[in-house]
């Protein structure tokens, strides 16, 4: 599959060049601007298995905060504070106004963070939960740099379940590439194991969560002009841009010539033309979640940096 952008079902397929197109020039406009050549070939990371899984934690806090707080209105300093290893506490998380329905299904998946968490401290040893920021304001920036524009009033995901399903959007994903792009890697038979039951259920949770956002594709997000499936595609299309190593993330609905074996058009789990997951390196994931194209370059969800050997040997780059 490509990424694309639709906004209708009816939408055809000349309509989606001009979102591709502008998603590969902002690629190049980014390399240009930031002077920072990317580093695309996953064969250039040396690291250890326990670096490697090590570094997952990052993402896996990042997680468990958001589902925590926004299910129960409390994090790992709450639920099993010895964790966090003496990290700080998330900036701006809170509980959001959810729907019993996916409140429930959020709380479950914040447990189930706090379990692979623990699996890997257990297993590869961990470090200090780094700083988060999960404030209504970090999301807001994040989604106007996705839409293009500056949306009035700022985007909320704690303000109700939709919202908070599109914020969800732009985190789980980036995981499970991020195992995908792991795995071959490990050397150890015990390593491998865990990734691959981390990467079970990473799936699983943005499958659900892009499977809800589907229901809804073609729903106005309020007051917003830009529908659900707008959302998608333009968060996706701007990690691709962050992440500059091409296409790895699709919004949920794509051109039938797009979708899998060429016969839908619905993409409730983005795959390649093969339908093969995609995967990222570490420093494609730290660009994006840094939201700087930079993996020396601190911000977006880590205004202090991520944490671990090898998203510090980065800043020592830098």
């Amino acid at each position: 599959m490509k990424l694309t952008m639709a906004t209708s079902m009816s939408t055809t397929s000349s309509a989606f060049v001009f979102p591709l197109a502008f998603c590969l020039v902002g690629i190049s406009q980014l390399l240009l601007c930031s002077g920072h050549a990317p580093n695309c070939d996953p064969n250039l990371i040396e690291a250890s298995d326990r670096d490697r899984l090590q570094f997952a934690l990052n993402l896996e806090f990042l997680e468990a905060e958001f589902f925590l707080h926004a299910a129960l209105g409390k994090g790992l300093d709450a639920i099993n504070p010895n964790l966090t290893l003496g990290g700080p506490p998330p900036i701006g998380a809170q509980k959001a106004n959810l729907d019993p329905l996916v409140r429930r299904i959020i709380e479950e998946f914040g447990y189930q963070e706090v379990g692979h968490i623990r699996s890997i401290i257990r297993k590869e040893g961990g470090f200090p939960r780094p700083l988060l920021d999960l404030s209504r304001q970090n999301f807001a920036k994040l989604m106007d740099r996705a839409v293009g524009f500056t949306l009035n009033p700022p985007f909320d995901p704690y303000a109700n379940s939709l919202n908070y399903l599109l914020a969800t959007y732009t985190i789980p994903y980036v995981g499970l590439v991020g195992y995908v792009g792991t795995i071959p890697y490990l050397k150890n038979m015990t390593s491998c194991r865990l990734a691959a039951s981390l990467l079970g259920v990473e799936s699983g949770q943005d499958s659900v969560i892009r499977t809800f956002l589907y229901q809804r594709a073609f729903e106005k997000v309020q007051p917003y002009r830009l529908t659900v499936a707008d959302f998608t595609n333009r968060i996706s299309m701007l990690r691709n841009d962050l992440a500059m190593c091409g296409i790895k993330d699709e919004g949920i609905i794509v051109p039938e010539m797009l979708g899998a074996e060429n016969r839908t058009s619905s993409n409730i789990i983005s795959a390649d033309p093969n339908s093969l997951s995609y995967a990222r390196t570490p420093p494609e994931i730290l660009r994006i979640v840094y939201a700087s194209g930079n993996e020396s370059l601190l911000g977006g969800f880590y205004p202090k940096g991520a944490n671990g050997n090898i998203a510090r040997r980065f800043l020592k780059i830098n």
